[in-house]
């Protein structure tokens, strides 16, 4: 029975493969014409919609987990004690070689201070977030990054007053790589370092380019009178970063490590507490999962018109045929053999759009990911040109969802074909 099924099958296939579809220069053929452009749109869209979309998280997640730590080590007991905002390094370097398994999957390991500060110029001031890093923080977002200059160096004391800027800050107090700058700390009494840009960057990601700045931590050490070993938190980063819950899994894990270390010696460790990146930075992760959504409604919306535009082209292709199938009743064929074969027919359309559409959709993407050809504005979009991510599994995915969906529809409309009868389709002309 099984062999018969597939007999028939090849048999229907080749029958539809000796059939053409529409008659040059009539008015199917035209019709036809214009269902195989349509296709070949949605199928466009709906390549470039997936693209774009995924291009744009990859961009703002990358963003996001380069200017700040992938797991957070704060001090977890804020508000009980006058050092709230402090950490001390050599605890959670304890804590972390004692967990080895962890450590392995940490690519930097950065002891880094913020604090409020003023830069002051002659003539202007801004206020904003001094980082303070040491030789350990991951660098390489923003040199990549880098409009002019280079990043600070740790090698000598007298490092400790080169910061960089963002290109922003630089135009407001127009400033360059070069010069130097005031920078006002305010707690009980003002507190005025000299500092010196030796960097200016710009990474379109709003919120810190316009907030921050990034020095040496000696410089805010010496500010707020703390040793070496003293910051207000702990930055790390790991390997995997792509898997968001992997670092919410190191994050939990290493929390435990540090409160058995408390637990263990609870009048001389802090009590530590430990978050992720995906945390630290929901507001940007919330937005990001909204744009599936936004991609979901256009490929539904292009599946429905691709849909209606299938359905047109089959009932033409079965008007066409229409004394064919008369013939093919009066042989004998059954009402689903001659369903096979007009779905086959009209898949001729389906594989010849989808052929052309991820030619033509594929190769602008490529031309938007190289050459940045559609621009933005990164005041609103964080970035200043449309990000494209050319995700292989997903287009396959993609592609064969538009062909099992094409099947489907197809199935309801080819009834059609067991309403026609052979005695009065041999008179239809």
């Amino acid at each position: 029975m099984h062999f018969i099924t597939i007999s028939r099958m090849k048999h229907e296939l080749f029958i539809a493969s000796r059939l053409k579809l529409g008659n040059k220069g009539g008015a199917n053929s035209r019709s036809l014409s214009v269902a195989v452009v349509g296709i070949i749109l949605a199928i466009i869209i709906m390549i470039l919609s997936v693209t774009i979309v995924l291009g744009f998280k990859q961009e703002i997640k990358s963003k996001v987990t380069s200017l700040d730590p992938h797991i957070k080590v704060v001090n977890g007991a804020i508000g009980l004690d006058n050092n709230f905002a402090v950490v001390d390094s050599r605890e959670i370097a304890n804590g972390i070689n004692s967990a080895p398994s962890l450590k392995e999957h940490f690519t930097s390991v950065s002891l880094i201070a913020e604090k409020p500060a003023i830069l002051k110029t002659d003539d202007n001031f801004k206020g904003l977030q001094f980082r303070g890093v040491d030789a350990n923080y991951d660098f390489s977002f923003l040199e990549k990054n880098l409009v002019k200059g280079r990043v600070p160096n740790f090698e000598n004391r007298d490092s400790t007053q080169e910061i960089i800027v963002s290109s922003i800050i630089a135009k407001q107090l127009k400033l360059d790589v070069g010069d130097n700058i005031f920078t006002y700390f305010i707690d009980d009494k003002v507190k005025v370092r000299k500092c010196h840009i030796v960097g200016i960057f710009n990474t379109d990601l709003e919120t810190f380019d316009k907030a921050f700045i990034v020095g040496n931590i000696a410089l805010l050490q010496s500010v707020n009178g703390w040793k070496p070993h003293i910051g207000n938190y702990v930055g790390i980063n790991i390997d995997n970063i792509n898997n968001l819950d992997n670092a919410e899994n190191i994050a939990y894990q290493l929390f435990g490590k540090l409160a058995q270390q408390s637990y263990d010696d609870f009048y001389g460790t802090t009590l530590y507490n430990v978050t992720n990146t995906k945390r630290n930075n929901l507001s940007y992760f919330t937005w990001l999962s909204m744009l599936d959504m936004n991609v979901i409604i256009i490929l539904a919306l292009m599946i429905i018109v691709s849909s209606f535009t299938l359905i047109s082209a089959l009932l033409m292709v079965v008007l066409e045929r229409i004394k064919m199938i008369g013939l093919f009743k009066a042989l004998g064929a059954t009402n689903t053999s001659i369903r096979r074969i007009f779905i086959f027919l009209t898949h001729k359309i389906i594989f010849k759009s989808m052929l052309i559409g991820n030619v033509v959709g594929i190769g602008l993407a490529l031309l938007q990911k190289h050459f940045h050809i559609l621009k933005l504005n990164p005041d609103a979009y964080y970035m200043n040109y449309v990000p494209i991510d050319i995700n292989i599994p997903a287009i396959i995915i993609l592609n064969i969802a538009i062909l099992v969906i094409s099947y489907i529809t197809l199935i309801g409309p080819s009834y059609i074909i067991s309403s026609i009868k052979p005695t009065s389709t041999m008179r239809f002309e």
